[in-house]
C-alpha cells in the first residue's frame, strides 16, 4: 500500500526534467516509509537498483558489507559475484553497470554499509565525480534511518557541498492520509476509534498496516502492544539497537528521563548523570533528527525566540512504549494480558487523552 507523500514525490518528480545527474539524501526513523518512497518514485525508470547495507552485528565487518554489496549485485544483473576488495572497487563495479540509460539506484542503510569504513563517504564522494554523474539521467539516493550518520557524514561533510540535488527528511503521514489506512471502511468508522489507535501509532505507515480494521481500537492496541509477540512490544529495542548501536544506552537513559517529564538540556544532564558537555549535546541533537525528540522554545511578548527551551518525546510510539509498554513488559511476556481487555486498565482514557495531546502538539506546524 502507498498513500500521501504527494509533497516529497513532487520534489523527486521534479529532478525527471534536469540535465544532469542527481543525487539525493533521504533519512527518517525507521518504518516511515523511505524505502517505499523510492520504490514509489521508481515507476519512472527504465531500470531500478537497490542494494542495502547489512544490519550492524557484533560480527561483521567491512569485508562482510562488501561481499553483501557483491552478492546482491548478482542477482541484480545476473552477474557472477566477484570479490571486492575496496569500497572502490564496490563503485566502480556497480557504475560499470548503471552508464547509460533512465537508473535509479538506491543505496539503502547506508550508515549500515559504512560502518566498518570510516572514509566510506570520501570514497563515494570521489565515485559519484568520476563515475556515476557521468549518466546525466540517472538518480542516485542514499537512504537510511540513522539520520545523525547522515547528517555527519553526507549533509554536513564538505565532500558533498554542492552535490546533492535534494534532500528529504521523512515524516510521519499527516493525519488526512493516515485516514486512508482504513481503506473501503474509512467513512464507516468513528473519527474516535481512528484517533486512539493514532495516539499509539503516531502516522507511522508500517504500524498502521498491522491495523485490522474489522477490529476496535482497544482490540488493535492489545494485539500489537500488550499481546505476547507483538509488533510494537520489542520494537523500541529494535529500533534504537539498529540506528545507535553500541551507544544504544545512553539514548535509551536520555529519553527514558524525558517520558516523565519535559526537560532543559540542564535536567536531562543530571536525570542522566551526564557533564554538560559537548557529548550530551550531541545525544540530543542525534535524536532529535532522528525524529524521536523536539525541542520546544519560549519566546517573549514581542514573538521572539528566547534562548529557554525544553525537549519532549515526539514520536507517539516512543512515548506510549516507555509510559505504558515498558512498565509491564515482564507481564505482557507471561502471557498475562491475554485476557484482559486494556480499556479496563486503570485511567486507561486519560492514557489515550495524554497520547492524543502529543499527537495534536506533533501535527501543529512550526
Amino acid at each position: 500500500m502507498f498513500y500521501g507523500r504527494r509533497d516529497e514525490l513532487r520534489k523527486l518528480n521534479g529532478l525527471m526534467g534536469k540535465k544532469t545527474a542527481s543525487l539525493v539524501v533521504v533519512s527518517g526513523r525507521r518504518r516511515i516509509g523511505k524505502r517505499i518512497l523510492i520504490q514509489e518514485f521508481s515507476k519512472k525508470f527504465d531500470f531500478f537498483c537497490e542494494i542495502q547495507g547489512l544490519a550492524p552485528r557484533n560480527f561483521i565487518i567491512d569485508a562482510d558489507q562488501r561481499k553483501n554489496f557483491s552478492e546482491q549485485m548478482k542477482n541484480i544483473f545476473d552477474i557472477p559475484a566477484l570479490p571486492l576488495e575496496s569500497w572502490n572497487d564496490a563503485f566502480s563495479h556497480l557504475s560499470s553497470h548503471t552508464r547509460t540509460g533512465k537508473t535509479l539506484i538506491l543505496l539503502d542503510e547506508i550508515s549500515w554499509m559504512a560502518s566498518k569504513d570510516s572514509d566510506f563517504p570520501g570514497k563515494l564522494k570521489i565515485a559519484w565525480d568520476t563515475r556515476f554523474k557521468k549518466n546525466d539521467r540517472l538518480v542516485l539516493v542514499l537512504c537510511g534511518s540513522a539520520s545523525s550518520w547522515i547528517d555527519k557524514n553526507i549533509l554536513k561533510d564538505t565532500d558533498f557541498v554542492g552535490r546533492i540535488s535534494l534532500e528529504i527528511n521523512l515524516e510521519e503521514l499527516p493525519l488526512a492520509d493516515c485516514n486512508k489506512f482504513w481503506q473501503r471502511k474509512k467513512n464507516l468508522i468513528s473519527s474516535m476509534e481512528k484517533l486512539k489507535l493514532l495516539s499509539v501509532t503516531g502516522g507511522v505507515p508500517k504500524y498502521l498496516e498491522e491495523i485490522n480494521i474489522n477490529e476496535s481500537a482497544e482490540e488493535n492496541i492489545k494485539k500489537m502492544c500488550f499481546d505476547k509477540g507483538g509488533i510494537l512490544v520489542k520494537e523500541f529495542e529494535k529500533i534504537f539497537n539498529d540506528i545507535f548501536n553500541k551507544r544504544a544506552k545512553i539514548y535509551k537513559e536520555i529519553v527514558k528521563a524525558l517520558s516523565k517529564q519535559n526537560c532543559s538540556f540542564s535536567e536531562i544532564a543530571k536525570l542522566t548523570g551526564r557533564p554538560r558537555n559537548g557529548d550530551i549535546s550531541e545525544y540530543m541533537h542525534d535524536l532529535e533528527v532522528s525524529g524521536f525528540i523536539k525541542r520546544d522554545y519560549a519566546y517573549n511578548f514581542k514573538g521572539k525566540q528566547s534562548r529557554l527551551s525544553k525537549y519532549r518525546i515526539k514520536d507517539n510510539y516512543l512515548r506510549f512504549y516507555l509510559k505504558y509498554i515498558d512498565p509491564v513488559k515482564a507481564k505482557i511476556e507471561q502471557g498475562l494480558f491475554q485476557y484482559t481487555g486494556i480499556e479496563n486498565l486503570p485511567g486507561w482514557n486519560s492514557i489515550i487523552a495524554l497520547q492524543f495531546e502529543n499527537l495534536v502538539m506533533h501535527k501543529i506546524p512550526v
